[in-house]
């Protein structure tokens, strides 16, 4: 039997399999820095024909196989572990947009595509893909369908689970499982595709994808607006779909101490109001309807002020200030990376309890840690919250960070009381699989390991992620 790396090159050629440690370096290495794998072998398919061999190739010799993309994940599920065993598969070679079907309202992709790459055609087709994260410039179809990602739309548009029709998956045992599908409807038993929506790599390899999309929205309205709690903001959102109905694309809650931060560490940045508020909401109003958006926003913003459920807004005059208004938000996770490590949580709990949380979370922690300096930022019109902490003083943040695991005790128990998740849109990974024991309902936990064996019962598919 020839060893397991020249049985790779036959399949890959020279250009599909790296073994370059300097070039390696950059895939065993997650964003943050947090985590630093050892995998000597990095194999970059071409096909989905080349996916189904090497799968088989490493079925043959026992080798475990670490599913890549844009590698943005934040809990470090695309990140190899240290044993220097496993093989990274990357599929950033596989772009190609197979099909585009304007009738149906649907496009099909390989994996490696960019998230950006996917809006653009959309858009040059004239249709929207409404998925949008801050790091869409970088992340891959596959990889946002492994995490199941959000972001910023999920309140109009719903997260991939709801933005995929079906799914081209090569399995573990190396057997090529087409479902492509562009129904809508389609009840003819178990919907296979959602086993690996979310599955973070740990069932197959998704090779391929047809995604819904919709209608481009010709009129547009962002406005900032400062609210004196997250209760005020939560009311404002029940008030503003009353009025905007589905219009409302997205609602961001954002604290002053995330705002800082940006203004703080990326350059031409500048405050959206003239006086700082504790928090703020970011709103994205869409229609399809060309009429201007900006006098009905305009105008239910002034009943709101009316009604005190703001005390200030500023809405964008132009594209150009509506993105400048965008970057404050997507440059939080940036600013926080820049200020130094903090203890990052993404959460869910239904919007109503939101304000509960944040409260009764904060007293908390401040008690038990006094000093702390809460970043609190998110998708509040869908009830995920980035709730991040840290200390301003350097020497004294390290101690803090120590404390890790119980800082994390007390968010992930109020989460859990609330009726909330300890993962909203990031996934498990590595950070959160002791986590995921401790609160995952048993039963529930059991189903998810039975899969899990039935699919993949050598345990070769993205070892030590989701399971501890």
């Amino acid at each position: 039997m020839m060893p397991f790396d020249a049985a790779l090159r036959q399949i890959l050629g020279p250009a599909g399999l790296v073994t370059d440690p300097a070039l390696l370096a950059a895939h065993n290495r997650d964003w943050r820095g947090r985590y630093v794998g050892r995998a000597q072998l990095l194999a970059m398919p071409h096909s989905t024909a080349e996916t189904v061999a090497v799968m088989r190739c490493c079925l043959a010799y026992r080798i475990p196989v670490v599913p890549q993309s844009g590698n943005t994940s934040l809990c470090g599920g695309s990140v190899p572990g240290p044993q220097g065993n496993e093989l990274i598969l990357n599929l950033s070679r596989m772009q190609r947009c197979r099909a585009l079907d304007a009738a149906n309202g649907t496009l099909t992709c390989e994996s490696g595509m960019l998230l950006s790459t996917l809006q653009q055609q959309a858009a040059e087709a004239g249709f929207l893909f409404p998925l949008s994260i801050a790091s869409e410039g970088s992340a891959q179809v596959g990889g946002i369908i492994s995490t199941n990602a959000g972001g910023t739309a999920v309140l109009r548009y719903g997260n991939m689970r709801s933005l995929v029709l079906g799914l081209e998956v090569v399995l573990p045992d190396g057997r090529l499982w087409s479902g492509l599908r562009t129904l809508r409807k389609d009840n003819t038993g178990y919907d296979l595709k959602q086993w690996f929506i979310g599955a973070e790599g740990t069932l197959g390899i998704i090779t391929a994808a047809t995604v819904r999309l919709f209608p481009q929205p010709r009129a547009h309205a962002t406005a900032w607006v400062a609210v004196a709690t997250p209760q005020q903001a939560v009311t404002l959102l029940r008030f503003l779909q009353e009025a905007l109905g589905e219009r409302i694309s997205s609602f961001e809650l954002i604290s002053q101490t995330a705002l800082e931060l940006v203004l703080k560490h990326l350059p031409h940045t500048r405050p959206p109001l003239e006086q700082a508020t504790p928090w703020a909401v970011l709103i994205q109003v869409d229609d399809v309807d060309p009429h201007p958006l900006e006098d009905r926003l305009t105008l239910v913003l002034e009943q709101a002020l009316e009604r005190s459920l703001i005390t200030d807004a500023h809405l964008a005059q132009s594209l150009a200030q509506a993105q400048a208004l965008w970057h404050l938000r997507e440059q939080i996770s940036e600013a926080q990376r820049l200020e130094g490590v903090s203890i990052k949580h993404d959460i869910s709990v239904p919007v109503s309890h939101i304000p509960e949380f944040i409260h009764r979370t904060n007293a908390l922690l401040t008690q038990q840690f006094p000093g702390i300096r809460l970043v609190c930022f998110g998708h509040v019109g869908d009830g995920n919250l980035h709730f991040n902490l840290s200390k301003p003083d350097s020497l004294e943040n390290a101690a803090f960070i120590d404390q890790t695991a119980a800082v994390n005790r007390i968010v992930h128990d109020q989460v859990m009381a609330l009726g909330g998740s300890i993962s909203a849109e990031h996934g498990i990974g590595q950070l959160k699989t002791g986590e995921l024991l401790r609160y995952k309902d048993p039963v529930e936990l059991a189903l998810m390991r039975q899969l899990k064996q039935m699919l993949d019962p050598l345990g070769l598919m993205n070892p030590g992620k989701l399971f501890a």
